[in-house]
């Protein structure tokens, strides 16, 4: 219920919301680098112009987000930057092979993303709880990618077999990115397993990624997939 001046004073309060900050704006910054490059694999110019939209959308929420750093006085590139290797690694170990394989992975990795931040964000002052929610906006993806998706199977039964097993690696590549760097960040850990602003309790976290995993299972039916 606080307000980010109020919260502040916290100094490790203050370390979890730059790092969680920090993560959130090198993820649009990497979601607007991989929708362009998604762009150039789409099959139609309709389709390339849908996704183009969607990058700028992504790029406008890094900005907000590179804003509301240095407003807190915070070096934007220096807070990001802790969270560089690991989001990488995750982009490199699930490159697409495909336009099919992009837009799952866009759908299911960004929604995990996603429904991880919502979760932290409850945790938050005001300020910064409605910072992250604005970000955290669909960009029209969500839709975008299950009538894409659902279309291509229709047409040919044979994708959703190799989707579904794509859309698991996914899963699993981004529970395993996700609990690595809330463990590699001591403020983050803190702020998610007590001690600061009501942290949940490791057997809340527990049940925070069962609610993840739920998710994504209803996305997946959605997508014509099974989980």
């Amino acid at each position: 219920a606080q307000d980010w001046a109020t919260a502040a004073a916290d100094p490790q309060y203050r370390a979890a919301v730059v790092d969680l900050l920090g993560a959130l704006a090198y993820g649009e910054l990497a979601a607007f680098e991989r929708l362009a490059e998604d762009a150039k694999l789409a099959p139609t110019l309709a389709d390339k112009a849908e996704l183009a939209k969607m990058a700028s959308a992504e790029f406008h929420h890094f900005e907000r987000l590179r804003d509301r750093l240095a407003e807190i006085g915070q070096e934007p590139t220096a807070a990001m930057d802790p969270f560089v290797a690991a989001l990488d690694g995750f982009h490199k170990q699930t490159a697409p092979s495909d336009w099919l394989e992009g837009l799952v992975k866009a759908y299911v990795g960004d929604s995990i993303a996603s429904d991880f931040y919502r979760e932290v964000a409850v945790r938050l002052d005001s300020d910064t709880r409605e910072l992250v929610l604005a970000v955290l906006d669909d960009t029209g993806h969500a839709g975008f990618a299950v009538e894409k998706v659902r279309a291509a199977i229709d047409a040919d039964p044979r994708v959703g077999g190799r989707l579904a097993l794509w859309a698991r690696r996914l899963m699993g590549e981004a529970l395993s990115q996700s609990q690595r760097v809330v463990a590699d960040r001591d403020a983050l850990s803190t702020m998610l397993v007590g001690g600061v602003a009501d942290g949940f309790d490791l057997a809340e976290v527990g049940r925070m990624f069962s609610r993840i995993t739920e998710a994504h299972t209803k996305r997946m039916a959605a997508l014509g997939l099974a989980a």
